[in-house]
């Protein structure tokens, strides 16, 4: 997952510096939920690992 968020970063760099606005937007937009996702994730799986114990 971690890497899919540095793919669509790296994306929109890459956009942003050839001038493709909307394109790079899309990607940092799309780069933001996925990392959101993955907090969530990060977070449910600490959480049932501390009360398994």
């Amino acid at each position: 997952m971690v890497r899919l968020i540095v793919i669509f970063l790296i994306i929109a760099i890459v956009a942003a510096i050839f001038g493709f606005g909307g394109i790079a937007e899309g990607a940092a937009d799309i780069a933001k939920i996925i990392f959101y996702i993955f907090l969530v994730l990060l977070v449910i799986s600490l959480l049932s690992r501390l009360f398994r114990r």
